[in-house]
């Protein structure tokens, strides 16, 4: 059997580890430790360790963006960046 443990440190490890589970194989379980995010693989040739490493890492960046992105959204302001608004506008001439 083929191991391998990836440990990476993040600002919000929940919602990264939530983004990375629903991509594991049976061969893999991803748990939180403090503010890391520790996966561990096992395969039963090199080759598949690999691979499946490989595709993991892909993943850990598409969560690490996607947590990344969900920060800024909650650190504007509500309306921040928004193209519609429920104020009401008078367009009348005066």
């Amino acid at each position: 059997m083929r191991r391998a443990t990836i440990r990476t440190t993040h600002d919000d490890p929940d919602l990264v580890a939530r983004a990375l589970r629903p991509d594991n194989t049976d061969e893999m379980e991803t748990t939180v430790d403090g503010d890391a995010v520790v996966t561990r693989i096992d395969r039963g040739t090199t080759g598949g360790l690999h691979s499946t490493v490989d595709d993991y890492v892909v993943n850990l960046e598409v969560a690490t963006d996607i947590a990344q992105a969900t920060a800024v959204q909650h650190d504007r302001p509500a309306d921040a960046g928004s193209a519609s608004t429920d104020q009401e506008h008078d367009t009348t001439n005066e």
